[in-house]
């Protein structure tokens, strides 16, 4: 659901709220907008895509890093995905009483614990993605390619910076 306020009200109301404080008002409004536009788009994929395939947002996130890097072991998985490893537990039941993943014990250390896409898995995420990918396209279809270009890299940025710190 969309916020009830636009994205310049929402700028409007922070400067109003803080202007008495030594902010950068710009960073401060890109990120907004990111956060914005990150909550609007999760949100019109999750609608549109997963909810008729009764997927959540993690439980997506979880199958996709899954089938892109293959096995790979629980605590890797919950990094990648961005959650807490206790999130990912429920999340794995979930996904696994579905049988859309599987747990296969380390070969290294027993004490460790893989999950890996079943074939009803892989079947899901063959026949989900392009569906997803098309939501995707559409989402940005406004936006003309070299611009497209340009906020990919700023991103890109924005990632490498916030990572590296």
């Amino acid at each position: 659901m969309p916020d009830r306020h636009t994205l310049e009200e929402t700028e409007r109301a922070t400067r109003e709220r803080v202007q008495h404080l030594p902010l950068d008002f710009a960073a401060s409004h890109a990120l907004l907008s990111i956060y914005r536009a990150a909550n609007a788009v999760r949100g019109r994929l999750t609608n549109a895509v997963l909810r008729p395939h009764d997927l959540t947002w993690t439980g997506f996130l979880v199958l996709w890093t899954l089938w892109i890097w293959d096995s790979m072991e629980t605590r890797d998985v919950a990094e990648s995905v961005g959650i807490s490893k206790g999130t990912l537990t429920g999340v794995a039941k979930t996904l696994m009483a579905r049988g859309l993943i599987d747990r296969v014990p380390s070969t290294e250390d027993r004490r460790l614990v893989n999950l890996q896409l079943s074939e009803a898995g892989l079947a899901l995420m063959d026949s989900i993605y392009p569906e997803f990918n098309k939501t995707e396209s559409r989402i940005v279809g406004n936006v003309d390619a070299e611009q497209l270009e340009i906020m990919t890299a700023a991103l890109r940025s924005l990632v490498e910076s916030s990572e590296s710190d």
